[in-house]
């Protein structure tokens, strides 16, 4: 929960924040509750589905996103790295978050 917290702060490294929490954990999350989402359908339990497959997903996606920004406002390096670190999880995020 620490980590989440730091991540939402922008206390994470621009590359640990980009690709832990982003990339590898962001599409963990989103396959999981996809597949959870098609199991409740196919269950034909419609509201669980909702609940499961956006309820979960959308949050952690905008805590993702919002991590991945703060923490290229505090980005050392080039400016480029951090612009294409935000445009990369902002198109990433609304890709995974509309499917």
């Amino acid at each position: 929960m620490t980590k989440l917290l730091a991540l939402w702060s922008g206390d994470l490294a621009l590359n640990e924040a980009f690709w832990t929490w982003t990339v590898t954990v962001g599409l963990l999350v989103n396959i999981a509750t996809s597949i959870l989402f098609l199991v409740l359908i196919l269950q034909e339990q419609p509201l669980a589905a909702v609940l499961v497959g956006y309820g979960l997903s959308v949050p952690y996606n905008i805590v993702a996103t919002v991590g991945v920004w703060r923490s290229a406002a505090r980005y050392g390096g080039p400016s480029l790295y951090a612009n294409l670190a935000r445009i990369v999880t902002i198109t990433l995020m609304a890709g995974l978050t509309l499917t």
